[in-house]
């Protein structure tokens, strides 16, 4: 009778323990699984500006492919916002699931938590990185009457008259701000900003020569260049753009150690399963290695860029770095 007792309680508590361990147990084995038939549903990719803009363009370029090759859709979702501010926090508290990602920049990801004294994110505590997608580099492009013929022409010029030079920006903290602001700390040359609200109204005054300067994305430039509105006097990315084979990079120029161009990847909200970030980078490589997504970025002016999974972090943190000296020693401010 003892036995029978004993052994009912004995049966009792195994099966007590097998239900409290079954959601561990399906725990350790739902993060391969969910790999191998992730997505099953529609995956949402964030981008923190308006449609039609470069990260836009982009990022329905990968996305496309992306929903080719996994057979879900790849749907872009525009939140534009307060710098990118709104959109970009909004990728950071999203379930870590791997349906929601979201396409950071140099500006939201690297120097933002510079520009901004109350980030609502931080890009390398609130994300995790799945793979870089493309860079896209600047001109150097001055006025067609504006007396310098070359980059060493425009260095001399500035060094000449000091302050004296306007160059213009699409505003406060863009990315035609901070590689000017770049440029001139490492040349050691000194310019007069004038913030426009877009490249458009600059486009205006760089024309007509009253704000000569202008260091602008690619794509924007080059309807300028090949109108013959304006000349450019060099790409600055680390090599030269196939659009104008016969420009000199900023380095060919004279002046080395000078890069700048815009970068773009996808990052998921920190937490996202590691199987599935590395399913989703895998992916990302086949689709940037696919000739007709190779094609359609280079139209845009830029290049795929590929990078292992395990360098983006430090390439982010590097990045972060960089332009918190830049933003520090050149005075930069915006207003939040």
């Amino acid at each position: 009778m003892k036995t029978a007792v004993r052994l009912r309680a004995i049966i009792t508590l195994n099966r007590i323990l097998a239900a409290a361990l079954a959601p561990l147990a399906a725990g350790l084995v739902a993060h391969p699984v969910a790999a191998q038939d992730f997505p099953t549903r529609p995956v949402t990719v964030i981008v923190a500006s308006t449609a039609g803009g470069g990260t836009d363009i982009l990022s329905r370029i990968v996305g496309e492919r992306l929903s080719k090759q996994l057979g879900q859709p790849f749907v872009v979702q525009n939140i534009p916002g307060a710098g990118s501010l709104t959109g970009t926090e909004v990728a950071a508290k999203a379930a870590p699931d791997g349906y929601t990602l979201q396409t950071g920049l140099n500006a939201s990801m690297a120097v933002n938590p510079s520009l901004f004294a109350h980030l609502p994110y931080d890009p390398v505590r609130d994300f995790v990185p799945v793979g870089m997608l493309a860079e896209f580099p600047f001109a150097v492009v001055v006025s067609k009457n504006f007396p310098a013929q070359s980059l060493k022409d425009l260095i001399a010029a500035a060094k000449a008259h000091p302050g004296e030079i306007n160059y213009a920006s699409a505003g406060n903290g863009t990315g035609q701000h901070l590689s000017m602001e770049l440029f001139k700390l490492v040349t050691g040359t000194s310019f007069t900003h004038v913030p426009y609200r877009g490249a458009a109204p600059a486009y205006t005054d760089v024309i007509s020569g009253q704000v000569p300067v202008f260091f602008d994305n690619l794509a924007s430039a080059l309807g300028q260049i090949k109108g013959g509105s304006v000349r450019v006097l060099a790409v600055t990315g680390k090599k030269r753009s196939p659009l104008l084979p016969d420009v000199p990079t900023v380095e060919e120029a004279g002046v080395p150690g000078y890069t700048y161009y815009t970068w773009f990847g996808l990052w998921a909200p920190k937490g996202t399963p590691q199987p599935i970030v590395d399913k989703l980078h895998g992916e990302i490589q086949k689709a940037l290695a696919d000739p007709g997504v190779k094609e359609r970025i280079a139209a845009a002016a830029g290049a795929p860029m590929d990078m292992p999974l395990a360098d983006i972090t430090p390439f982010l943190q590097g990045e972060i770095a960089k332009w918190a000296d830049v933003v520090k020693r050149a005075g930069i401010a915006v207003q939040q």
